[in-house]
């Protein structure tokens, strides 16, 4: 018996050298088949890159994370160096979208009186730009010394970012055109010869919930009104949700706070330079090279920090 047991274990043993040969061989015949190890190298290094394009892609998995996204700025605490804040920012997601190969188009803006804006709505087109902007969302705080200031002083200013997604409707949310405000007013931003000088921008109020949402860079009335409302749709279904929350909180026996709260990143000029996510605790030392729009490390840290 114990013969017949050990001439089994040699039989398995060469099956497996057989199986490991036969794999040597098929690796040899591909191998063969390259012109040279650096193509080998190549074509590793590029199967490499597709399945992490593929991972990352599986961090994409909330409803609205496909869609285009609106994005609005608001400056805070901080007078004009917060509005110049404000503007740096917008200029940081242009540049990203740039990079990456979004469109992106200015639907109206609110210019502070000095300098820097008091407010600016982008809509950001592209697969999965909602998906990508959502890690945006909060008060984003910068420490820097003050231009705007003699003494050259260190300041710190707060701005509000906003991300919604672009929803064609709301089925949570029904929207009577009766309960719509819409006023026409004299467009005051950049535009073509004639955007400055006819009531082409568009105000709306829902009056039900007392949102409201504006826009002024397109050409005419009509493009305005239908950018309100794409704008109107977002920001009622915004609105939904943390509504929804709120209750959520108040069984729960929490007490839903009405402030900004905290940042979730600081931008640091002076007297170091940095770049932290207070929720991910991703940082760098490459503030300039962030305020140019090199964002996707913070936006895939968050994401993966969503999925924990």
């Amino acid at each position: 018996m114990q013969e017949i047991e050990e001439l089994k274990k040699e039989i398995g043993e060469i099956g497996e050298i057989e199986k490991r040969l036969d794999e040597i061989e098929e690796l040899a015949k591909i191998i063969e088949n390259k012109k040279d190890e650096k193509e080998i190298e190549r074509e590793i290094r590029e199967i490499g890159e597709i399945i992490e394009k593929l991972e990352f892609k599986t961090l994409f998995s909330d409803e609205y994370d496909r869609n285009d996204a609106i994005v609005t700025i608001m400056s805070g605490a901080g007078g004009v160096d917060a509005q110049d804040w404000s503007e740096m920012l917008l200029r940081m997601y242009l540049k990203w979208s740039e990079k990456n190969n979004f469109k992106a188009r200015l639907l109206d803006e609110t210019r502070g009186q000095e300098a820097g804006i008091k407010s600016a709505t982008l809509e950001i087109s592209g697969a999965f730009a909602y998906g990508y902007l959502k890690s945006e969302a909060g008060v984003h705080r910068l420490v820097r010394l003050s231009p705007f200031n003699a003494d050259n002083l260190r300041q710190t200013s707060f701005a509000l970012v906003e991300v919604m997604p672009v929803i064609a409707e709301i089925k949570e949310v029904k929207i009577n055109p009766q309960d719509l405000r819409v006023d026409v007013y004299r467009s005051s931003g950049a535009g073509g010869q004639s955007v400055n000088t006819t009531d082409s921008a568009v105000r709306i109020t829902h009056l039900p919930t007392g949102v409201v949402v504006s826009c002024q860079n397109e050409r005419s009335q009509l493009q305005n009104k239908e950018q309100a409302m794409k704008i109107l749709r977002a920001k009622l279904h915004k609105k939904y949700l943390e509504d929804l929350e709120i209750e959520k909180m108040k069984l729960r026996g929490e007490q839903p706070s009405a402030e900004w709260g905290s940042q979730i990143r600081s931008y640091v000029i002076h007297p170091y330079k940095m770049v932290k996510d207070h929720r991910t605790k991703y940082e760098t030392a490459g503030a300039e090279s962030v305020l140019e729009g090199n964002l996707n490390e913070f936006m895939e840290s968050y994401l993966k920090y969503l999925k924990k």
